[in-house]
């Protein structure tokens, strides 16, 4: 029923908490995560209450397999490095080790997150199908053989990329929506609970409890802002930005394509003896430029960034050379 759902996910939650504030280091985000913990408890009471009005068994609670492995998790890595496992497990306070609160990107999420999508599309593309059409030229297959590889390996690395892409943003949109939703009928059926968490939230990160209180009582009071205001400091979630599936299938897909058509392109235009060097040095060019592009995310050395992609280019490929080259002389 959903009473025992509810009150099982309430009791999970506070056993998580209680995890989570013994391997905290920072004092304000473990006294969060313990308030936290006596606020699930507090929640899993009124469900407990409702089901003995409705005067059905008395629940046992017993964490289940998940949670025991994401307990475990937490012991071995911390509570910041899994804050997508936690968000979708109904934990509150993940907000406190993002940025939102403090921070507003230029680019939105959706749009950094396909930018991405594209830029390593372009970039597995280059490195496998110049792989693969050096490791045929290695083994010393004819023109045609080349081209109908690498014809192969776009047409395969572009679909492979486009729905690992798809499976993989679908699935964290669907975790979000699930979480918003939750998060819509908690603010409906208990409110008061809700601003008492937001308000912890907002202590945690230094500010004074009655200022707390004042400022959650305001953004739960207020319609149009108390949803976005709890998934974004609850859960560390924007409603507003949630990555498109399909915009980063597209992303992926035909940027994948651009990247792997760069080292077929000189044999396709024209069979000579030179489309091998054309090819390489095309390729080790547009590795080096994507490296540079990326420094744009990493505020890395452009430089540093682009020879250190153009090296791992140069080893992926001389490896599937040497491959090719030793099957072809066994052959």
């Amino acid at each position: 029923m959903e009473f025992y759902e509810n009150w099982q996910e309430e009791k999970q939650s506070a056993y998580l908490y209680a995890v989570m504030a013994r391997h905290e280091k920072h004092a304000l985000h473990r006294k969060l995560f313990l308030d936290l913990q006596a606020a699930a408890d507090h929640q899993a009471s009124l469900w407990a209450k409702k089901i003995s009005d409705q005067r059905l068994p008395t629940p046992h609670f017993s964490p289940n397999l998940r949670a025991r492995i994401v307990a475990s998790l937490i012991s071995r890595f911390g509570s910041a490095r899994l804050h997508a496992i936690l968000s979708a497990m109904k934990i509150r306070g993940m907000s406190v080790f993002t940025q939102f609160h403090t921070e507003r990107k230029h680019l939105s999420l959706s749009t950094t997150s396909n930018l991405r999508a594209a830029i390593f599309g372009v970039h597995d593309g280059l490195i496998s199908n110049v792989s693969l059409i050096l490791g045929m030229i290695g083994a010393h297959s004819s023109q045609h053989i080349i081209i109908v590889a690498g014809i192969s390996g776009l047409l395969a690395g572009a679909f492979s990329m486009g729905a690992g892409e798809y499976i993989s943003v679908r699935s964290q949109r669907e975790i979000f929506e699930h979480q918003i939703e939750i998060e819509k009928q908690e603010l409906l059926a208990y409110p008061e609970e809700e601003a008492k968490e937001l308000s912890l939230i907002y202590q945690a990160r230094g500010i004074p409890a009655l200022d707390a209180d004042k400022l959650a009582t305001l953004m739960i009071s207020n319609p149009d802002t108390a949803l976005n205001t709890l998934a974004r400091e609850e859960l560390g979630i924007n409603p507003e930005e949630l990555v498109s599936p399909i915009g980063a299938m597209l992303a992926s897909c035909l940027s994948f394509i651009i990247g792997a058509l760069i080292p077929l392109v000189p044999f396709l235009i024209h069979p000579c003896s030179w489309n091998a060097s054309i090819s390489i040095a095309g390729t080790a060019l547009a590795l080096f430029i994507i490296g540079t592009i990326l420094s744009l995310f990493s505020n890395r050395n452009p430089i540093f960034l682009g020879l250190r992609m153009f090296a791992i280019g140069c080893f992926a490929g001389g490896i599937t050379f040497m491959i090719g080259k030793l099957i072809g002389i066994s052959v």
